[in-house]
């Protein structure tokens, strides 16, 4: 089978140094395999995303010294795909409407003295809506009120589910951990979660590369593979970049751009290099 990887970046910013390696490692992968290195953008948060950032994505990968096979997969174009998704798992009793806002949950699990956490730190959301009829819903629903729309664990995950992570195995899965996710808002009709398992399987994605940091995230990607019967791709997570301080390079604290170093003067391929000998 020919090995498939991508990456997938959300154009909220520009790229630094840490989507640099991530794309590098999935790129290299591919490449060493004579496979496929596919582009995607994950752009469905329309109150960060920007086609700006879009365009500029795909120039520092060219810049970069970084090809892609095929067309790049906008996900915002396909919405269609995801509401399907949402619609099937819905008829199978797995989805509920939920109407807590943020201050809603935060003071639910404020008032809570053991309120869980999720495997990558989060808080589990305490399942308020779980319990409302299906009469109250609907009558919520009719009145106007926004609502996001949640996974029901306690119903979805019924059986040991497992992954395959490079250097250590089958990895048994514990999605109930992280209680019952969202899967889509008002705001966005649709969740990372299930764009990234959507697409992935849609693409034939045969190994995902990415950061240490969404490691936790696969448990809940594996849960939806189960669910709707997609193929399950292997999996590496790498070890994430950090600046002097030891601290993870990320947007939030303006990490040094590719265009930032682009105007030093550095080449690409001294760029590569050095990355290359960091992921050594």
């Amino acid at each position: 089978m020919s090995i498939v990887t991508r990456f997938a970046p959300s154009p909220t910013g520009y790229l630094h140094l840490g989507h640099a390696f991530s794309a590098l490692m999935a790129w290299r992968r591919a490449r060493e395999a004579g496979g496929r290195f596919l582009l995607r953008l994950e752009d469905i948060d329309p109150g960060r995303c920007r086609p700006a950032f879009a365009e500029a994505i795909q120039e520092d990968l060219h810049w970069f010294g970084l090809d892609w096979d095929g067309s790049v997969r906008v996900q915002s174009e396909h919405l269609s795909d995801y509401a399907a998704v949402l619609d099937d798992l819905a008829r199978r009793g797995l989805v509920y409407p939920c109407f807590c806002t943020r201050a809603d949950i935060a003071r639910e699990i404020g008032e809570s003295m053991a309120a869980p956490h999720a495997p990558d730190g989060g808080s589990v959301y305490p399942g308020t809506c779980r319990l409302l009829s299906a009469d109250a819903r609907a009558a919520r629903i009719a009145a106007g009120d926004r609502f996001a729309r949640r996974l029901d664990i306690r119903r979805a995950a019924t059986e040991p589910l497992r992954f395959i992570e490079e250097g250590v195995g089958a990895v048994l899965c514990d999605p109930a951990g992280f209680g019952d996710v969202v899967l889509a808002r008002m705001d966005a009709p649709a969740s990372y979660h299930l764009c990234v398992a959507h697409d992935d399987a849609l693409q034939g994605v045969t190994l995902v590369t990415r950061g240490n940091d969404l490691r936790p995230a696969t448990h809940i990607h594996r849960l939806l593979q189960a669910l709707m019967g997609w193929p399950v791709p292997a999996y590496a997570h790498h070890r994430l970049l950090t600046d002097a301080s030891g601290r993870r390079l990320a947007k939030r604290d303006r990490a040094a751009t590719l265009r930032d170093l682009r105007a030093t003067g550095i080449a690409p391929a001294d760029l590569r290099r050095r990355l290359e000998t960091d992921s050594a």
